[in-house]
């Protein structure tokens, strides 16, 4: 037994298939099939079931993989404990991050972080929560920038800064005349929504569960951009909530629908999150290091009281 040989099984339960296991691996398909036939071989069983397409694991196929996984991770360790040896910050990285996240929180950092590591070979994915909870555990991330807590027990969370929420109130609005508002004052029915998935909109949804109305409403919109629900809200639609980053990259005339919530403000953690494997955590420190240099002047709200995320984000 190898450990290419464990790597060859992991890439095949990941992709179902033996030819994009292979190209995964840069192997020719049929150098990948020979070692996990020779693996199954000497195991004396049979880890994935062939005649299924796509090809499925078998029951003690399950549990190889599941046991290949941590060895795998703590032979990676080898080349980890070697790198902060040598005080080496460099290889590939790849960094999850959720979509309400992506647009204001990665252009104030990338330029800084690859500029101060070149090293670094960063790959990019935008993922929903549950996906990077899922690529966190099966190893295909490295870290990930999400709203927390997660409370997932093989997850470390690493909170970066608390960022609230404002009102986006367009002019016709019931609450446009308000200099400030309260979560009392939210209903439901009246906010444009982020679609399923966001988990910036389980947030809106919980905030808003306790003064939900039984009104009719004329139509039903939930969409994946910020900026179409500030277009619809300026429509006469309704209004919506924004995460105060985002409210920082409206144009100017539109920054006089903004509308802060008095304390305790709703808010949601931004957390750099990684496994409790640790690996590569000399670049998941560096990384957190330039994210907490540059955030630091991006919101001020230190003295600021805020609702505890962990209130608005358990279901």
């Amino acid at each position: 037994m190898t450990i290419t040989q464990l790597q060859y099984v992991l890439a095949v339960a990941e992709h179902q298939n033996f030819t994009k296991a292979s190209e995964f691996c840069f192997v020719t398909q049929p150098t990948l099939s020979m070692q996990i036939q020779k693996l199954e071989d000497e195991l004396s069983v049979q880890i994935f079931d062939r005649s299924k397409k796509p090809i499925e694991l078998t029951e003690v196929g399950k549990k190889i993989v599941s046991q290949a996984k941590n060895i795998v991770n703590e032979s990676e360790r080898i080349q980890d404990i070697i790198d902060q040896d040598k005080g080496f910050i460099g290889g590939e990285y790849t960094l999850g991050v959720i979509p309400t996240i992506m647009p204001t929180l990665l252009p104030m950092f990338l330029k800084t972080f690859t500029e101060k590591h070149p090293k670094v070979q960063l790959k990019i994915k935008e993922l929903t929560t549950p996906q990077i909870i899922k690529q966190l555990n099966e190893g295909n991330l490295d870290a990930a920038l999400a709203a927390t807590p997660l409370e997932d027990e093989n997850l470390i969370e690493r909170p970066l800064y608390y960022e609230p929420f404002v009102a986006y109130v367009p002019k016709a609005h019931r609450l446009a005349q308000h200099k400030t508002i309260t979560t009392a004052d939210l209903d439901i029915n009246d906010i444009l929504l982020l679609e399923d998935g966001h988990c910036f909109r389980d947030g809106v949804v919980n905030l808003c569960s306790a003064t939900k109305s039984n009104k009719n409403n004329t139509f039903s919109l939930e969409s994946g951009s910020f900026e179409t629900l500030t277009k619809l809200a300026d429509e006469g639609l309704g209004m919506t909530l924004l995460p105060y980053l985002h409210s920082k990259q409206l144009q100017e005339c539109y920054t006089d629908s903004i509308i802060h919530f008095t304390d305790p403000k709703p808010a949601r953690e931004v957390s750099l999150l990684f496994h409790k494997s640790e690996l590569k955590i000399q670049i998941t420190k560096a990384l957190k290091d330039v994210i907490d240099a540059v955030i630091r002047g991006a919101i001020a709200f230190h003295d600021v009281k805020i609702i505890s995320p962990k209130k608005i984000y358990s279901n």
